[in-house]
């Protein structure tokens, strides 16, 4: 089945690897993606004010199944991915996270492994806060051969959701 998803990702440090991930994913035609911005859209929306950014996120969002954060060694501080994080969750949007700092930027190389942006949120369960790093998977890019394996990630992603 194709699922319509939304990546978050950080995009001044990592979209060089966010395009590999994605073209690795688009060229397949049975697969369904969003567009990207390129950064003058991007700086365009910003510009506009916080109320803005959330409005696009939103629209970005809808219809969407699953949130894929692609976790770059800087996304973890990232404001807006924190944002689509907590929005994909009260959306009942199904999550993973996937490290890409060894995908090989073609001008920079590899990169150091970031924080799981997860972390960041909690949830309360049995008088405890759980992490959602507890709750949605995450896997590597490279080690955990993402070409061969991200539709089955989304898949899991979304079923683990209800979607």
């Amino acid at each position: 089945m194709a699922r319509k998803v939304f990546f978050s990702f950080h995009y001044d440090r990592d979209i060089r690897r966010v395009v590999q991930v994605r073209n690795s994913w688009v060229v397949r035609s049975e697969k369904e993606t969003q567009t990207f911005l390129d950064k003058a859209e991007w700086e365009s929306i910003r510009r506009t004010g916080k109320a803005a950014v959330e409005k696009w996120i939103e629209e970005q969002l809808s219809g969407t199944s699953v949130t894929v954060v692609l976790i770059g060694s800087e996304t973890y501080d990232r404001e807006w991915v924190r944002h689509e994080i907590k929005r994909s969750y009260e959306l009942g949007k199904g999550l993973l996270g996937i490290y890409i700092h060894n995908v090989k930027d073609p001008q920079l190389g590899a990169d150091t492994q970031g924080r799981n942006p997860f972390d960041y949120w909690t949830i309360e369960r049995d008088g405890r806060k759980v992490p959602f790093s507890r709750l949605y998977r995450t896997y590597d890019w490279v080690n955990d051969d993402g070409y061969k394996n991200l539709a089955s990630w989304i898949e899991q992603a979304a079923k683990d959701a209800g979607r």
